[in-house]
């Protein structure tokens, strides 16, 4: 897993977010990978890209669950930018042997079209441009319920975490190996 405070249960007990309970489904159903979690809250697509080759190097990943962008959206960098560096960090992934799962993110609505919408477009032509596969809204389901998340409404909480693993579960479980159980 590699991503930002979405991936990293900001705000939460590490155990509480979504990849903690994405490690212990995989336990539960016999699959036998080892989950490795390198968000780090506040993570850019530029610090991510610096960090990824140390990373794919360290734990010779499998699959590599990408979610990064959030970040670089808030602070209203440019949509190209992130999308290059994004894809250099899918090369990166596949020249190592990983599979590649993209975990789309959506920026609040305040942000307005002229921004949000190209930005959210990005992460379905990445998809297309490497041909992985692409969890189109990480958020889905959770983003949009007070009741699911935290006070700052940017991070999902404790109730939310269980529903964002299940989001990314139907796009994770197709690239699961077999042999791993």
């Amino acid at each position: 897993m590699f991503g930002d405070s979405l991936s990293a249960a900001h705000g939460l007990a590490r155990e509480q977010g979504w990849v903690a309970l994405l490690r212990r489904r995989l336990q539960a159903q016999g699959y036998g990978y080892r989950v490795v979690n390198a968000s780090v809250s506040g993570e850019t697509t530029t610090g991510g890209l610096a960090r990824l080759p140390l990373a794919l190097e360290l734990h010779e990943p499998r699959i590599v669950i990408l979610e990064l962008g959030a970040n670089d959206g808030l602070r209203g960098l440019a949509v190209a930018g992130i999308h290059e560096r994004l894809a250099e960090m899918i090369r990166l992934c596949e020249r190592a042997g990983a599979k590649v799962l993209l975990l789309g993110i959506r920026l609040p609505p305040n942000y307005g079209p002229r921004y949000g919408a190209p930005f959210a477009a990005e992460y379905g032509e990445l998809a297309r441009q490497f041909d992985v596969p692409l969890v189109p809204f990480l958020l889905a389901g959770v983003a949009l319920d007070p009741r699911l998340m935290q006070s700052d409404g940017l991070h999902p909480n404790a109730l939310g975490e269980p529903i964002v693993l299940d989001t990314v579960w139907p796009y994770l479980q197709p690239l699961l190996d077999e042999r791993a159980r």
